[in-house]
């Protein structure tokens, strides 16, 4: 997501490098791509005419600290102004008020509503330890009842089953009622759509958001974020009729503009709540406005990228993993759990955006399709090897290539080539594994990890930009600064 704004800001913001001070004639030029890049990625023109105003406002009037690039705190202004427009800080539901909390999905056809209250039920029972039921009200799409009852089972969510003979109001109400009997702590109540905005389906949700009205309901609507400019049109049509407390952008890693998460708060004055990033239940994110600006801009999403792993990572089998890995043991069991990790996190894409400066690189490097499809089939290999060949690698012979190549449907060079790379892998660990027990210098953002000698943070890393650090992987023990990144030196 937002690949194409990334990289023009990139590019826009070399104009200020080697500059000794910011001022209206060097940020200009600047501004003006700026502007440029945001109507590109189809940011309303209202919301791009203000905001590179009030950059421009911040930039002139601010004073550059001593020791920061001018180009570097240009970034951190339009990062700051960036969340913003789209509502600076994170809103989630108050799932802690009392009595059940109704939740209202609404929306067009073809959003997403149906997959994303199954996505939220997905969310709020695993990560909230709310207890859920899930309400289809959908009259006008009768699919849409199997397709939510479809998505309950397979979260094990509980499902009220609505007779659609009814109207939407009665269903949700009856719903309501429903939870009340089984003690649920949230209700969410999908909610039927059209193909576009008409009379008919207003009238529906305002008669739904009447009768539930004396619970204080959410009213969320859920917009498609590759319509751009389409989704804040429609979004605000819907608030004018319904009242929306929340709007949630679906399809979020397919839209390389971004100009409806740009755009949306700041029209309608709704906040974005959560976007969908991808298509299995898991992938639904709080929507965090500061956090999404540093990625639009390459300084990345560490908090992010931790919350991810603590959710999706097993801490006992990786701190068994990490044990294994000091005392100098390194199997193919070990390397397929660590893959397994890694793709519970996302693609190799979405995880190194959340490094600060990697950006930069992976626009260097390109498609990483390849290299993903390498994993997939080290992992399909690894399947077809035994326990015993997995613990200890080197008894695997020719016989037992000729085996794991037929049950992994490959070919013996290929499982050749496979034992070759891990045999490679398993030196390097040692290498490591050896530097770890002399005490490795602090590597940077990683803090203290459990197990680990030697590998907290280091004094003098830089945590902002414009800070100095040094860097842990410098040979010769001496200061050394990274490479330039897109706006100015000390980016990784």
């Amino acid at each position: 997501m937002f690949d194409t704004l990334s990289d023009k800001f990139a590019n826009d913001f070399k104009t200020l490098q080697g500059k000794s001070k910011i001022s209206e004639e060097n940020i200009e030029e600047t501004l003006k791509e700026v502007r440029t890049a945001l109507l590109e990625a189809d940011v309303n023109f209202k919301v791009v005419k203000e905001f590179t105003a009030a950059v421009k406002e911040q930039a002139l009037g601010e004073k550059v600290l001593k020791g920061v690039n001018p180009g570097e705190q240009f970034v951190k202004i339009v990062h700051d102004e960036l969340a913003k427009v789209m509502g600076e800080k994170n809103e989630e539901i108050d799932l802690n008020r009392p009595g059940i909390v109704p939740i209202l999905v609404v929306g067009l056809n073809g959003q997403g509503k149906t997959t994303f209250s199954g996505k939220l039920a997905f969310h709020l029972t695993k990560n909230k330890k709310k207890d859920v039921l899930l309400v289809p009200a959908d009259t006008f799409r009768p699919a849409a009842k199997d397709q939510l009852i479809t998505l309950a089972k397979q979260i094990g969510v509980d499902y009220f089953d609505s007779d659609l003979k009814l109207k939407p109001h009665e269903i949700a109400l009856l719903g309501y009622e429903e939870a009340q009997k089984r003690h649920k702590s949230i209700v969410i109540i999908d909610t039927a759509g059209r193909l576009h905005v008409d009379n008919e389906l207003m009238d529906e949700l305002k008669m739904v958001k009447a009768t539930m009205e004396k619970f204080h309901p959410e009213v969320m609507m859920v917009a498609d974020a590759m319509t751009g400019q389409a989704a804040v049109d429609v979004a605000k049509t819907f608030h004018e009729a319904v009242g929306l407390t929340g709007i949630v952008l679906s399809k979020m890693d397919s839209d390389a503009k971004g100009g409806a998460a740009l755009s949306i708060k700041h029209v309608t004055g709704v906040p974005i709540r959560y976007i969908s990033t991808g298509e299995k239940m898991k992938d639904l994110e709080l929507f965090h406005p500061d956090r999404l600006a540093g990625r639009i801009l390459d300084m990345g999403d560490v908090l992010s990228l931790v919350e991810k792993a603590q959710a999706n990572i097993d801490e006992s089998q990786a701190e068994k993993m990490m044990n294994n890995f000091e005392k100098g043991k390194f199997t193919v069991d070990d390397f397929l759990k660590q893959m397994d990790m890694m793709s519970n996190l996302g693609s190799m894409a979405s995880i190194l955006k959340m490094i600060p400066g990697m950006g930069g690189i992976l626009r260097q490097v390109g498609d990483l399709s390849p290299a993903e499809n390498e994993m997939k089939k080290m992992k399909v290999i690894i399947s077809s090897m035994t326990q015993q060949e997995r613990d200890d690698y080197k008894i695997v012979k020719e016989s037992r290539i000729k085996r794991i190549a037929k049950g992994s449907g490959t070919t013996e060079d290929s499982v050749r080539d496979f034992l070759g790379k891990f045999k490679q892998m398993e030196q390097m660990m040692g290498g490591l594994s050896a530097m770890m027990k002399g005490g490795m210098p602090g590597m940077p953002g990683m803090g203290g990890m459990p197990g680990m000698p030697g590998m907290g943070p280091k004094k003098g890393f830089r945590q902002n930009p414009g800070e100095a650090f040094e860097n842990p992987f410098d040979t010769g023990g001496k200061k050394k600064k990274s490479g330039k990144g897109p706006w100015g030196k000390g980016y990784f």
